[in-house]
């Protein structure tokens, strides 16, 4: 049996991360005696520019009939809709929303060897096994719904509207997939216990009041799992200040769209932070850096946030399907990582090292094809 994977390389460093994402998959394959069927769509801005579309007809067909789908990013700063939204962002959304994945999954780990971006001099302030917590975050409605707009008069925006949607629907399934994960995981660095902490702003807007009050209506069914809340002003300066008490979060679209990006920086920033678009049926892994035109086209580019994001994709596949090779190759994959970053001899440039792009890839997918021992 082949596992069909659907890739959307995209725009940027995307196509250069997105190779080096499938020498891991292919190294996966070698070692773990599984199949994966890669099917490649162009997709984004350059497409767009080239075509006039965000993506090929028949691309979202793919990905919903695909076991899973691995996106490397989209956007150009050329590339702009007539509505003004950036090409692209079509192919992000009309998965999220077409596929119902409704939850957004943010893993944040610092491994051993990385600077993190928060430092005392030269000491680092945070040491690997420190910064393990992951933040969930509902990924179909809040301020990303499309119910926005502008008034338009005489060639004058003279108002624009954002409405803020929060569904007891949606509340309930992120904060029980939140739970369920937690579940699933060793505990918060601090104390080794289960906790899932609310994040939200419920002293003051109505939407996060209901969110809090499924979070505590959710959280009677997990007993084994402590509760936990903070305001969002206040989680980001506890999240760096003493990020080993977290386990998981779980929040709102925005919240967390910009929680995962400051919680990045104590892993050794974005080239280094996988994320996934997880529904019921369907899910989307990424690397969370977006397309960086600059870097572009010169080797250079981190691309382990796209090995993390294959690794994901293992494990989620792995546990979907009841396929122990998958998991097995998912921790693999982490360890791989994990050696060759504290090796330190295969670092890129944002890490402090020299290495290439593909130089990295290179050395984790070997380290990964490496022959099992018979047990």
């Amino acid at each position: 049996m082949a596992f069909k994977i659907v890739l959307l390389a995209g725009d940027g460093v995307g196509p250069e991360v997105m190779r080096e994402g499938v020498k891991v998959l292919k190294a996966v394959e070698s070692a773990y005696g599984v199949s994966f069927e890669l099917v490649p769509f162009p997709c984004g801005g350059q497409h767009y520019l080239d075509t006039g579309e965000e993506w090929p007809d028949g691309a979202f067909e793919s990905c919903k009939a695909a076991d899973a789908i691995l996106l490397g990013a989209v956007g150009l700063p050329q590339a702009v809709l007539p509505n003004g939204d950036i090409a692209g962002v079509g192919v992000v959304f009309g998965l999220r929303f077409g596929l119902d994945l409704y939850a957004n999954v943010r893993p944040t780990k610092l491994y051993p060897n990385v600077r993190h971006k928060i430092h005392d001099g030269f000491k680092l302030v945070w040491e690997p096994g420190k910064v393990d917590f992951v933040i969930v975050r509902e990924n179909t409605e809040g301020l990303y719904t499309p119910t926005r707009g502008f008034l338009d008069r005489g060639g004058v925006k003279e108002l624009a509207v954002d409405s803020r949607v929060i569904t007891r629907k949606g509340a309930e399934r992120v904060i029980r997939f939140a739970f369920e994960l937690s579940k699933l995981r060793r505990g918060a660095p601090s104390d080794g216990k289960h906790r899932v902490t609310c994040v939200d702003k419920s002293n003051v807007t109505a939407g996060c009041k209901l969110f809090r009050q499924v979070y505590d209506e959710v959280a009677t069914r997990y007993p084994t799992v402590l509760k936990d809340y903070a305001y969002i002003d206040a989680f980001q300066q506890w999240l760096i200040r003493s990020p080993e008490v977290y386990d998981v979060a779980v929040t709102s679209n925005v919240f967390g769209d910009i929680a995962t990006d400051l919680a990045a920086v104590l892993q050794g920033g974005m080239g280094m932070a996988a994320g996934g678009n997880i529904g019921d049926e369907h899910a989307m892994f990424e690397p969370i850096h977006g397309s960086a035109p600059k870097h572009a086209g010169k080797d250079e580019v981190n691309p382990t946030a796209m090995i993390l994001a294959v690794q994901m994709m293992l494990d989620w596949l792995g546990r979907r399907k009841g396929e122990k090779a998958l998991r097995e190759a998912a921790t693999a994959v982490e360890q791989a990582v994990e050696s060759t970053l504290k090796k330190g001899t295969i670092l890129t440039y944002d890490l402090g090292g020299t290495a290439k792009c593909s130089e990295a890839g290179t050395v984790i997918a070997s380290a990964v094809a490496r022959p099992r021992k018979k047990s």
